[in-house]
């Protein structure tokens, strides 16, 4: 009977850790821009950066990121990817489904050559939503 309990025990632990760990970020956005594929399927040109200023949160205890602009995007994290990181990035990818039920992918990128400056990108394939980012400050 101890042996089970000892096992029960174990697997609680083993379930309720990474709930431990789980939590909220948030951010603010400094700018926006968008890329999208003409008819030709070719990628266009960045538009020009729009200064915003709005939150976005990542909450891994809902799994979901909220960016709140004038129409809030939720975006339900179905999978978190592995940590890709390179000479110049730190980059944490996320598989969503937006609100509207569309797949898509986002990614927070941390810019080492850039003084750690942060982005979120929000991509759909036929076009990709650009915020900078930074650590929300209360």
């Amino acid at each position: 009977m101890t042996k089970i309990k000892t096992i029960i025990f174990l697997l609680f632990l083993g379930f309720g850790f990474p709930q431990l760990h789980a939590q909220t970020f948030k951010f603010s956005t400094s700018g926006f821009s968008v890329l999208e594929k003409g008819q030709n399927g070719k990628w266009g040109k960045w538009s020009d950066l729009d200064l915003v200023n709005m939150m976005v949160t990542l909450d891994t205890n809902k799994n979901r990121i909220v960016v709140y602009s004038q129409a809030i995007q939720v975006f339900e994290i179905i999978d978190y990817q592995p940590v890709e990181e390179n000479e110049t990035d730190l980059v944490y990818t996320f598989t969503c489904k937006d609100n509207n039920g569309e797949d898509c992918t986002l990614s927070i990128i941390k810019r080492k050559l850039q003084d750690n400056r942060k982005q979120l990108y929000i991509n759909y394939g036929d076009r990709i939503i650009l915020y900078n980012i930074f650590n929300f400050k209360a």
